[in-house]
């Protein structure tokens, strides 16, 4: 597999490009007013302590409150008070020696006070009405190792297969840790040799110290450690042997770059280029164009099938439909095939889009629970490429699948859009039957209540030309009915299931004193 990372940097935002075989396969999008979070480090006060749902909230300076499960508290967390160690941030995962870690933090309460300074870092970004979510277990990724302060573990990730390769790291790492650290093996460590670990330890070791120092001259709530940028991150975190372009439009990005892949890895440095092409990185590539599939509620699929995406508060729902296959005539094999299609399809959009938290999939329904198993199956391989954490269910007697997936930031359909103001979400607005009906009702009300009779009505374009269609206009009809003199006012700013009534003799706005 050819993979690629395209960087397009403009005055306000980053954007970064996984692309696979030459197909956009992950997008990280950065802007300016809002920057990347995730493995910020900040000295904050907990301002509330909640037993029954067993958290606490911390004030870090922030407009929301960060939001510190007890199971988010480190085991050092008494010893060491505020400051203690964990793995945030990064995309392995661990493996440790004794018992599971947060078994036993399930097992006691946190010493957790009102008032009380802490360290935390976040990992997991705000989303929607959420604030940040954060754990007192403080990690610093590094290129190939990821530091744990006061953890005292040496953890290898489990996608090193190799035993003996395994059993040399780990004797490495515990021949260069200093009494007190703990360290977690990434998975491009693999070959390395131990000046290398050594190199990187050493530069990790320096960070932490002077966190350490800014952490006991700093009052909460403040800013103690800020993590790279994203361009620089996926730089950290991705950059592999398999990668074999690392394209960048911007000068100074492409010399930072160079310098930290000059330092970790200079047998690779071959494959960052600086783009120099009028012709913007993400049309050369062939990016934008697939960007704006991000967006599209439906998906086709090659077979004439198709996906439909929709997202609740709680959860995102796929749909996969049939289409021309439902004609065929062997049905079984047919609702199989678009099914194991759709699986494909479905493992990549999530990875695209960044979906998070719990997702349910409607498959086509199949008789034969063998099939059923085929589709589950397909899924497990296919979802082997994520670097999200997440957890597969099978197929359900109802042709459900449930998956959910680690969320860390806000999906990438939502980072770059807004809630539509005239649905207000919903995706579907008042019908202009019914608007005129709700129209009907004001002036019923409005008089009984008044003897004026000349009234100015603001509406949407799109609305106002309804009222004035056909021989007899629903608007003539409002005014026979109720007696009233109305003069009509297309107005773009109004919402196309919204109106608002004007006095003529008062000139004021009277809508909301006969809304009901």
């Amino acid at each position: 597999m050819q993979k690629e990372i395209i960087i397009n940097v403009t005055a306000d935002q980053h954007r970064i490009a996984i692309v696979e075989d030459g197909r956009l396969a992950e997008l990280f999008i950065e802007n300016e007013e809002r920057g990347r979070m995730v493995g910020d480090i900040y000295l904050g006060t907990v301002v509330k302590v909640m037993p029954g749902i067993r958290a606490s909230f911390v004030d870090i300076g922030l407009e929301q409150d960060a939001f510190l499960h007890f199971s988010d508290v480190g085991d050092n967390f008494r010893d060491f008070g505020a400051i203690t160690g964990d793995e945030n941030g990064v995309d392995e995962e661990r493996e440790e020696p004794g018992e599971n870690a947060p078994d036993r933090r399930r097992r006691r309460a946190p010493l957790l006070q009102r008032g009380q300074e802490v360290v935390v870092q976040v990992f997991k970004e705000p989303v929607g009405a959420k604030g940040v979510r954060v754990t007192t277990e403080v990690t610093l990724p590094g290129r190939f190792l990821v530091l744990m302060p006061f953890e005292g573990s040496i953890g290898v990730s489990r996608k090193i297969t190799d035993f003996r390769e395994k059993r040399r790291l780990r004797r490495i790492a515990r021949s260069i840790l200093p009494p007190g650290f703990g360290v977690i093996i990434r998975t491009v460590a693999e070959g390395q040799d131990e000046e290398v670990l050594r190199n990187d330890l050493r530069q990790l070791l320096e960070t932490w110290r002077g966190i350490e120092r800014t952490i006991r001259t700093s009052r909460p709530p403040t800013l103690i450690h800020k993590d790279m940028n994203a361009s620089s991150s996926t730089i950290r975190d991705l950059f592999s042997e398999d990668v074999t372009r690392v394209a960048i439009d911007s000068p100074k990005l492409y010399r930072d770059i160079r310098a930290y892949i000059n330092l970790v890895a200079p047998k690779k440095v071959h494959v960052l280029e600086l783009y120099r092409d009028r012709r913007p990185i993400f049309d050369r590539f062939g990016i934008e164009r697939q960007i704006d599939r991000l967006m599209d509620r439906k998906v086709w699929l090659k077979s004439g099938g198709y996906l439909v995406f929709d997202r609740t508060e709680a959860m995102s729902v796929i749909d996969v439909n049939s289409g021309r296959y439902a004609a065929k005539s062997d049905q079984e094999q047919n609702s199989l095939r678009t099914n194991l299609e759709a699986v494909r399809e479905i493992a990549l959009q999530i990875r695209l889009r960044d979906l998070g938290g719990i997702i349910v999939i409607d498959f086509i329904d199949m008789m034969e629970e063998a099939n059923n198993r085929k589709v589950f199956e397909e899924m497990r391989r296919e979802m082997r490429r994520d670097r999200a954490k997440y957890t597969i269910l099978p197929i359900s007697e109802f042709g459900l699948m449930q998956i959910t997936r680690q969320r860390v930031r806000e999906s990438v359909q939502l980072s770059v859009s807004e809630t539509c103001p005239t649905c207000r979400g919903a995706g579907i607005v008042q019908s202009k039957p019914s608007l005129l009906t709700e129209i009907d009702r004001w002036l019923t009300r409005f008089r009984l209540d008044s003897r004026e009779i000349r009234l100015r009505l603001n509406v949407h374009p799109e609305m106002a030309r309804f009222l004035t269609a056909g021989t007899i206009p629903p608007l003539m009809g409002l005014m026979l009915r109720h007696f009233v003199r109305i003069t009509l006012a297309p107005d773009i700013s109004i919402p196309v299931d919204g109106f608002r009534f004007f006095s003529r003799k008062r000139e004021i706005d009277i809508t909301d004193q006969y809304r009901w």
